[in-house]
Formats: C-alpha cells, sequence, structure tokens
C-alpha cells in the first residue's frame, strides 16, 4: 500500500484530497471520499456561516473519518467562517485566494491543521515560514480559478523550496498522473474534475455528462483581465466572456456576466450558460464512478505501475 508523511499527519487511508469545489463538494461528496480512504473537503464557496456549519454536521453524521473544509478567503466575512470551522473542530483546513498566514496560528491554536493552495513557490516559501503543515501546488491544468504555472513545472520547484509536504494538483485523474506527481516529489495528489464526475457528487447530471463527453481541447481559460481567471468548459457562456476580452470590457460587465453562473450549472444543470468548471483532465474522463472505484482502482493502479515501472517503461534494461 502506498502510504506518505501526508496519511500520518492527517489520519488517513490514502494520499489523495479530493479538491474543494463550491456548489459541487458539499458534505455527501466529501463523507463518501473520507470514508473511501481519501481526505474529503467542504467546498465552502461563499456559504454563509449557517450554512457551513450544517454541512459539517452532516458531514460528521455520515462519517467517523477525518475530512476538510476549504476557504476562500477574499470573502468580506471570513472571519465567520473560520470561527465557526474552530468551533466545528473540522481536521483540516485548506485554503484558496488569498494569503492564509494570518490565520494559520489561530487554526493552530485549536488544534486545526492548515494546507493553503499554492500556484508560486514565493507564497510557498511565505506560507512555511507562517506555520503551514503543508502546502498543495496546483497547477494551471486544473479546473476553477487557475495560476499560470503547469503542474509539472510548478510541483518540482515548490517541493525544492520547502521542507514540508507537497500535495500536487492539476491534471491528475488516473494512476499516471498520482505515479508522476510521486516522481516530481509531491507526497500525495488531490483531484477534483475526477470526483465531479462520481456518483456520490451533487453537481447536475448534465454537468457530470459534460465532462465524461468532453475531449482534450474542450476546456477554456475566461476571465483573464479581472485578475481571477477561471479554466471552464467550452460553452455559450464561455464565450460571451471572450468576446468580452476581445472589445476590452470593464470589470464590471464580467461581474454581472458571471453572477450565479456556477449555480446555474450545479443546481439548475444549465450548461450552456452556467459556469461549467473543469479541468483539462476531463478528456480521459469516459464514465461515472462511485468515490469508492475511483480510489481503489488508482491506488491499486499505481502500486503495480510503480513496482513494474522498469519493465514498463522498455528504456531500463
Amino acid at each position: 500500500m502506498i502510504r506518505s508523511p501526508i496519511c500520518e499527519m492527517l489520519g488517513i487511508k490514502y494520499p489523495v484530497f479530493q479538491g474543494g469545489m463550491a456548489w459541487a463538494s458539499d458534505f455527501r461528496l466529501a463523507a463518501a471520499v473520507s470514508n473511501a480512504g481519501g481526505l474529503g473537503i467542504i467546498g465552502a464557496g461563499q456559504m454563509p456561516p449557517e450554512a457551513l456549519v450544517k454541512q459539517i454536521r452532516q458531514a460528521k453524521e455520515n462519517t467517523d473519518k477525518p475530512f476538510g473544509v476549504n476557504l476562500i478567503l477574499y470573502l468580506s466575512y471570513i472571519d465567520e467562517l473560520v470561527d465557526a470551522v474552530i468551533r466545528e473542530s473540522v481536521s483540516v483546513v485548506t485554503t484558496g485566494a488569498g494569503n492564509a498566514g494570518l490565520l494559520i496560528k489561530k487554526f493552530h491554536d485549536a488544534g486545526i491543521k492548515v494546507i493553503p493552495v499554492v500556484p508560486s513557490t514565493a507564497l510557498a516559501k511565505r506560507l512555511e515560514k507562517a506555520g503551514a503543515d503543508a502546502l498543495i501546488a496546483e497547477g494551471m491544468e486544473s479546473g476553477g480559478h487557475v495560476g499560470e504555472l503547469t503542474t509539472m513545472t510548478l510541483v518540482p520547484q515548490v517541493v525544492s523550496s520547502v521542507n514540508i509536504p507537497v500535495i500536487a494538483a492539476g491534471g491528475i485523474a488516473d494512476y499516471r498522473g498520482f505515479a508522476a506527481a510521486l516522481c516530481l516529489g509531491a507526497c500525495a495528489v488531490q483531484m477534483g474534475t475526477r470526483f465531479l464526475a462520481t456518483k456520490e457528487c451533487p453537481v447536475h447530471q448534465n454537468w457530470k455528462d459534460m465532462i465524461i463527453k468532453a475531449g482534450d481541447r474542450d476546456t477554456v481559460v475566461t476571465g483573464r483581465p479581472t485578475g481571477h481567471p477561471v479554466r471552464v468548459l467550452k460553452n455559450k457562456l464561455s464565450r460571451k466572456f471572450l468576446e468580452l476580452e476581445e472589445k476590452c470590457a470593464n470589470i464590471k460587465e464580467y461581474e454581472e456576466l458571471g453572477i450565479g453562473r456556477l449555480k446555474a450549472a450545479s443546481v439548475d444543470g444549465d450548461v450552456e450558460y452556467g459556469s461549467v468548471m473543469s479541468g483539462q483532465i476531463a478528456g480521459m474522463i469516459t464514465e461515472e464512478k462511485t468515490v469508492k472505484e475511483v480510489l481503489d482502482e488508482i491506488m491499486e493502479k499505481t502500486e503495480n505501475f510503480i513496482k513494474n515501472f522498469p519493465e514498463l517503461s522498455g528504456v531500463i534494461n
């Protein structure tokens, strides 16, 4: 069995995180991933504090395994969400869209591990100094909000820059991606898109079907002029965003176009004018499976692949 320091740190069976995706990773998906051996993560998104508390309590009713919460740090009421997570004694927090440095001590005082998502070595070094327990190095192949570096280039540079565990994210959906991440120096992986297309994920079936039907070039990054680029599956909404870029629209036009679009895809199943977030790896996902099937298959095949790599590669005599 593949084990790593992150398994001991968090008390999980497999070194696999489920991405904290707003409107997609609720208590049902998080509990399913944790029960199957990984680290399930509730995507808080823009939930009000009372809704997050309810989600955490429902997750605890469905699993006795560790799970986490992903927090978006730029929200004006982030302090209320932080207090809610602390009151509910969550095992681990992952963070995005902001600097978690100022919150780490507060979480640590409550016995909560902090694992920020980083898109660069500069932020990785800063957060290690601030006391982060581990880091998620996420490449631009991922779905949702993205940086500028690929997973292949980002992960080894972050690993070489810090002395804490690094989790690789972006473009990983099967045993080959997992094995590659280990070769780059990561001790675990985080997957988002692969878990979207699972039976336990609560998003509308239209979103899942669109991922399953996607090809390798069916995603696009929109919203770069806003400073918050997002990778989504191509549809009528993404074309409208790209049209705004072509005419150098002001930020307000982007904001107005984007209001409610993620909920439209997730809840209403609008895959034409909804924001159907997905990583580039969607082209490799061809069927909807249970969370347990996904995790068991990846772990078994990764272990076998590593054991037989010299023979499989054909380059080592």
